[in-house]
């Protein structure tokens, strides 16, 4: 797992915020290296990748509903990839500089989380590409879908 740690602090006011030991209790350490410590998961290896019928992804440090199943899309690199999220202000967009590259990271509004990164080359009308790391993730199935199962 390749991990990365910015030397600055983010100056964002996120509305859940835990010591870093809560957030080392709460969350695996896989999930931790991730979500805390802006990590990438291998690709192929999420649990989650291959999602199928309808369904919320959500943040897997503070629960906040992310990603809607109809957003997510196979863009074969082995990773989650959403289209849009599933509403305006839950996601953050920032400049990542690291390893020679410009990109642009992703975050949770609501608790700082790293999501992955996001790519200006999606094949909706949104041309937007959110790859998500799977273990930043939970998912909730959709009650009416699920019962039809």
């Amino acid at each position: 797992m390749f991990t990365r740690r910015s030397d600055k602090e983010s100056e964002t006011v996120f509305a859940v915020t835990k010591p870093d030991e809560e957030w080392k209790h709460e969350l695996t350490p896989e999930q931790y290296t991730v979500l805390r410590r802006a990590g990438t998961e291998p690709a192929w290896s999420g649990e989650l990748l291959h999602i199928d019928g309808a369904g919320v992804f959500h943040c897997a440090g503070c629960d906040a509903e992310l990603f809607d199943t109809g957003a997510k899309f196979d863009s074969g690199s082995g990773w989650h990839s959403f289209d849009r999220a599933r509403a305006a202000g839950t996601i953050i967009e920032r400049k990542d500089r690291k390893f020679g590259m410009t990109r642009t990271e992703i975050l949770c509004a609501r608790c700082g989380g790293h999501l992955g990164h996001v790519f200006p080359d999606g094949p909706t009308d949104t041309g937007l590409r959110y790859c998500v790391n799977s273990l930043a993730l939970t998912y909730e199935p959709d009650p009416e879908n699920a019962a039809a199962d």
